[in-house]
């Protein structure tokens, strides 16, 4: 404790002797010869310099304790026992650090258990379509191959979903924004989900004009206009019923809006379905949902700068709007001229 405070102290200590030395020859060089007062001004000028460093010394103490002691935890740094401005500044700004250190061992607790959480719910739902093709590849009549592709494009679904929510933690270093057709988004992402759609006799209808172009990653968005879609069939009970799907440019803005004919959703739910993990009272009815196409969707747009909103009147359907703010009207020759000087 001793050498760290003679340490910080060094450049004080050499000052004062430089100056008592100075001040002797000064006194020297102007004739004054008595060696008595030299001897008594060195003394007095030592003896000064001792009190105020044995007093600097005892105020610090506590502190210099604390900081050569090996801390039980971190609350232990956030002990106030400086007596200095530099000090107590010293511990406002450790305080500070430690509430930033908080908020990021939060969010990666936070992080780590919403991944842990989602696996496990995950690897439980996916035993449903493996032992669904088990059993029938144990079947001794002629394999039914529409049923194993069923079964198929579930677990491919829950494999997207895994893998979007891995790299939702590293979205900036996977995120390419370009200039996108929406009509053509959406026909490639209905296209994927024909089957889909046939086996459950929903239909989409598509009312997007060729002028639509917008700003967005189309991996990203491919994969929410997907969640939107399979959510549209998967709880549209009955049959020959359709999913309209529409866009309209107003004040440099987009809006693209999905809007189905199924059970719709709760008043009380409703304001949570964003949430991760939560699947509400339609969840329950299918069995299926793992409570993270809607949330991944939330985050999705709100890194991309989208506005999502969901509004659902229960009984009658459920309408997702997404909004592409500031985007400029694109026509879709000037489109494809831009792609083609590219």
């Amino acid at each position: 404790m001793l050498r760290l405070f003679m340490k910080e102290h060094a450049a004080f200590i050499v000052f004062q002797v430089v100056l008592v030395a100075f001040i002797m020859l000064l006194y020297w060089l102007d004739g004054f010869r008595n060696l008595d007062t030299a001897i008594y001004s060195f003394v007095i000028s030592t003896v000064l310099v001792i009190t105020f460093l044995s007093a600097r010394f005892a105020r610090r103490y506590q502190y210099y304790q604390r900081i050569l002691s090996a801390p039980q935890n971190l609350e232990h740094m956030l002990q106030r026992e400086g007596k200095s401005p530099e000090q107590v500044q010293n511990e406002v700004y450790l305080q500070k650090l430690y509430r930033l250190y908080q908020h990021e061992v939060q969010s990666l607790y936070a992080a780590q258990n919403r991944h842990l959480q989602f696996m496990n719910q995950w690897v439980h739902q996916m035993k449903t379509p493996i032992s669904v093709m088990h059993l029938l590849l144990q079947e001794e009549k002629e394999l039914d191959k529409n049923s194993v592709r069923e079964e198929m494009e579930r677990l491919k679904a829950g494999l997207d979903t895994v893998l979007m929510n891995a790299r939702l933690d590293t979205f900036e270093q996977d995120m390419q924004v370009e200039q996108i057709n929406l009509r053509a988004l959406v026909s490639e992402v209905a296209t994927e989900n024909k089957r889909l759609f046939i086996s459950k006799r929903v239909y989409p209808e598509i009312s997007i004009g060729a002028e639509h172009v917008v700003a967005t990653d189309q991996k990203w968005m491919k994969f929410i206009i997907g969640q939107f879609l399979t959510n549209a069939v998967k709880y549209t009970f009955k049959q020959n019923k359709k999913v309209y799907i529409a866009a309209e440019c107003s004040n440099g803005n987009t809006l693209l809006t999905i809007r189905d004919e199924g059970i719709g959703i709760s008043s009380s739910d409703l304001p949570r379905v964003t949430k991760a993990f939560f699947t509400g009272e339609n969840g329950r009815k299918i069995g299926e949902s793992t409570g993270m196409g809607l949330y991944l969707a939330k985050e999705v747009c709100g890194k991309l700068g989208h506005e999502l909103t969901i509004s659902s009147v229960q009984g009658e359907g459920t309408t997702v709007s997404v909004l592409f703010c500031n985007q400029d009207f694109v026509t879709q020759e000037e489109h494809d001229d831009s792609s083609g000087n590219r």
